[in-house]
């Protein structure tokens, strides 16, 4: 399966099997493993240490707790699917350790800590950033932006409008109060992702 998929990916990437889109990357489920494209080269550069990352913790045997990360090329990145957390009040949230110890598995604060201190990793405690396993705890599907590429990479193009920083607010269309992706200040576009924008 894994082959079809790395060969294939475009026949793949429907909106029916459409999961989640970030500033930098676009996420679709097959079957058991999700199809991150990306969107702008720092995804790519997101997805590179993704790999590096998972390959690394699983020499020391701390990669239970990390999506598995099969592929990497230009264009995509295939790695293993978990449910994504829902979101509360149409937006991500931070995982706090008492209000959410429910969901919080052993050696948590461990590999958070090396992903942290070893990685330089990034955003680590937003929802947005995990999935449930078949336990119903936390695993990280999206951990490989680092401290260092947010702000040499990410910062600057989102300032330019080149890259969608996100803000809570109300769509133009659904009137809804929903996450909404806004390039740069002269952006008036006030629209959801469901409403057509991206």
């Amino acid at each position: 399966m894994l082959e079809l998929l790395i060969q294939n990916w475009n026949q793949f990437c429907k909106e029916d099997n459409f999961v989640g889109i970030g500033a930098t990357r676009k996420v679709y489920k097959v079957s058991d493993y999700v199809i991150k494209v990306h969107l702008h080269p720092v995804g790519y550069k997101q997805s590179v240490n993704e790999l590096k990352i998972y390959t690394s913790m699983q020499k020391k045997g701390l990669d239970a707790l990390l999506a598995q990360t099969y592929y990497v090329d230009n264009y995509i990145s295939i790695q293993k699917y978990y449910t994504p957390l829902e979101l509360k009040n149409n937006q991500s949230y931070e995982i706090n350790a008492e209000e959410h110890s429910y969901l919080i598995p052993n050696l948590f604060g461990k590999v958070l800590k090396e992903l942290d201190s070893e990685f330089d990793c990034f955003d680590l405690e937003d929802s947005s950033n995990f999935g449930l396993d078949s336990n119903y705890k936390l695993i990280f599907i999206d951990y490989g932006m680092t401290k260092s590429l947010y702000e040499k990479g990410w910062v600057p193009l989102a300032e330019k409008g080149r890259l969608p920083q996100i803000y809570f607010d109300f769509c133009n269309i659904c009137k809804m109060k929903k996450e909404l992706c806004m390039y740069g200040d002269e952006d008036k576009d006030r629209r959801c992702y469901e409403c057509g924008k991206e």
